[in-house]
């Protein structure tokens, strides 16, 4: 028999942009700021009373390898008896960590579990393959690990491997989504997100980052709008739909929550403030990762026992507008509760950290509003989505 889980806080780094404000920040150290900042909001929590650390990572080549979750525990000051695991679904690497904390949790095997995620895109590194034979004479070529393919095995269909980008233009032309509603969408991102910060609702929720200078989220852009937008050209085909404006840009940033039973409680010294109702996993043809979210949703709706009509808040990793606008579509829901707070084609989307980002997000809206239910959805590349449905406790 199992108990229930529950999130019991959140906290989260500033996201900077590629080459800003945190670029000088190794991902260990914006992992340790992330866990650090998280359990000074458990009042009476023993850190040694942890049971375990599960970190999401999406890259791994640099500085972030060799378990970065063991080393931001370490690097944070915890006890060197708290474990840690890092795992890797890509964009979805700390919703998955937060689903999986919640699954420890739920049959009894911790109490107390954080979940979490880190990216550094800037500082992700060049990589080089070793060479098939001693000396060779030839030049090589290195290959960035900040996005996307690489080190492609020649066996993958070709079709499969195409950019992230031409998957969506893909997706905007089998659903007919315009560039103006690509556009005006993510303008919506950005005001709400600008005035979000400016009504204090982040002040709770992020930590600062050593002596980086970020007060808020870098790649908010005040004042956007779509005709601004409209100036920008398409990035992926020479008449396409999407730009640099209405995709979410590359980031740096941590986020984390705090995961328990009902009687951990006590321990935490706080009260839970929602309840992790259910969990959904989908998979599909990797060009239509963007459409996933739609069927892991639908999942983790049906496993809470609701469903779209008794659902108030939704946080959906915005990746490109065009795939948030195909699941909004398609869920057929109002699209003014989705991302009131601003998303990631503003906030930003440091790939691992993104899942456990909308996840405390989901649950302060939910706190803030007073409403019941809530889904958190992500996209993730090579054709997967995770969803998790919140019940707000608090």
């Amino acid at each position: 028999m199992t108990s229930p889980s529950f999130l019991y806080a959140s906290a989260r780094t500033a996201f900077g942009r590629f080459g800003g404000a945190l670029a000088g920040v190794r991902p260990d150290d914006l992992a340790a700021t992330a866990l650090s900042g998280l359990v000074s909001r458990a009042p009476t929590l023993d850190p040694a009373r942890i049971d375990d650390v599960v970190w999401g990572c999406a890259n791994q080549a640099g500085e972030d390898n060799r378990n970065v979750g063991r080393m931001a525990v370490l690097l944070a000051g915890l006890p060197t008896s708290v474990p840690a695991t890092t795992i890797n679904r890509l964009c979805g690497s700390s919703l998955d960590a937060a689903i999986q904390a919640s699954r420890a949790i739920e049959v009894g095997d911790a109490d107390v579990v954080v979940a979490g995620g880190v990216e550094s895109m800037t500082r992700a590194p060049w990589v080089l393959p070793k060479p098939s034979r001693a000396f060779p004479a030839g030049n090589v070529t290195a290959v960035s690990t900040t996005l996307g393919w690489r080190l492609v095995n020649e066996r993958m269909p070709a079709e499969w491997t195409v950019s992230l980008g031409e998957c969506n233009e893909q997706l905007a032309d089998r659903f007919s989504i315009s560039r103006l509603r690509q556009d005006e969408f993510a303008a919506r991102s950005h005001r709400l997100a600008a005035q979000a910060w400016a009504d204090g609702f982040y002040d709770d929720l992020v930590v600062p980052v050593g002596d980086a200078d970020l007060a808020r989220d870098e790649s908010i852009r005040d004042g956007s709008t779509p005709e601004k937008l409209a100036g920008l050209t398409p990035s992926f085909r020479e008449a396409g739909t999407i730009t640099a404006g209405n995709a979410s840009p590359l980031n740096d940033g941590a986020a984390a929550v705090l995961l328990g039973s009902e009687a951990a409680a006590e321990r935490i010294g706080s009260d839970p403030l929602a309840r992790i109702a259910g969990r959904g996993t989908h998979a599909l043809d990797p060009r239509e990762f963007g459409f996933a979210p739609v069927e892991a949703a639908e999942r983790a709706l049906a496993r809470a026992g609701i469903g779209w009509g008794e659902v108030a808040a939704v946080e959906l990793n915005e990746a490109f507008a065009v795939q948030s606008l195909a699941c909004v579509d398609a869920w057929k829901i109002d699209p003014e509760i989705v991302n009131v707070k601003g998303g990631a084609i503003a906030l930003g989307h440091p790939l691992g950290a993104s899942g456990a980002r909308i996840l405390g997000t989901l649950a302060a809206r939910l706190r803030e509003s007073g409403d019941r239910w809530g889904v958190a959805a992500i996209c993730i590349g090579v054709g997967q989505a995770l969803a998790v449905v919140l019940e707000n406790v608090g």
